[in-house]
């Protein structure tokens, strides 16, 4: 190839300064309205009272536990909310619960709707879809607290004890529930005391330490700051949800 020939190619090539400049430009100014249209689609909270901080979401979640003990619960109008819940929700805590039908958070700690996410499951653990939904309101809603609440005479705790003891597994699916309790109840057999009480708690104790390390995005959560996981009892005599574990 002749020196002038290469000099031809060089230059049909290599961009000149001039359009170098207008892609820099072009490629700025695509930045700029896609910031804009962000900016556009970011929207304010359904619920702004429930931009809380961890400390503040455990405290609101307490004293509406006491206003339910004290029998004082809040009447709760859904009509003025419908509309704004419509769009999306922010909820300012997530409750791993019992399905047992005498649980209801929601009543439990005077919450309305919007207010809580509620994952429910006999015996209150973590499976995988369960660490995905506490996954999903932690990462996408912002929910700053999770809190896993057992509750005393638990069925699917005396079940699971009941079936390992007499090495007799149980109908049906029931079996995938006794697995997950298992370890619990292995763990709370080496403690004085009642035994079904202290598989209960050792329970709640397990799946919170579950919760708070299940990567990637619980545990990173709680690292930051951004997340406290906690755990309870609900006492069924009188409602109180009484705290074990947090952090």
């Amino acid at each position: 190839m002749c020196d002038k020939c290469s000099e031809n190619l060089h230059q049909s090539v290599a961009p000149s300064r001039r359009s170098m400049m207008l892609f820099a430009a072009s490629a700025l100014g695509v930045a700029a309205f896609g910031g804009a249209a962000l900016a556009k689609e970011a929207k304010a909270p359904p619920k702004p009272q429930n931009v809380l901080s961890s400390d503040a979401a455990l405290k609101r979640l307490m004293e509406g536990n006491s206003r339910y003990v004290s029998g004082v619960s809040r009447r709760h109008d859904f009509a003025h909310e419908r509309e704004a819940l419509v769009g999306g929700q922010n909820p300012y805590a997530a409750v791993l619960s019992c399905a047992d039908s005498r649980i209801a958070p929601e009543y439990a700690f005077d919450s309305g709707r919007g207010d809580l996410f509620v994952c429910r499951v006999a015996g209150n653990f973590a499976g995988d879809e369960t660490v995905a939904s506490m996954e999903y309101t932690v990462a996408v809603l912002g929910t700053p607290l999770i809190l896993v609440l057992g509750h005393d005479n638990c069925g699917a705790v005396d079940a699971t004890i009941k079936s390992l003891k007499d090495d007799k597994p149980l109908p049906g699916h029931i079996p995938s529930l006794v697995a997950a309790i298992a370890p619990a109840v292995k763990t709370a057999a080496q403690q004085s005391g009642n035994a079904l009480d202290n598989a209960i708690r050792q329970n709640v104790i397990d799946n919170v330490v579950k919760l708070k390390s299940a990567a990637p995005i619980l545990n990173a959560a709680v690292e930051q700051g951004k997340l406290k996981v906690v755990g309870g009892i609900y006492r069924l005599s009188t409602g109180t949800v009484e705290l074990l574990a947090q952090g």
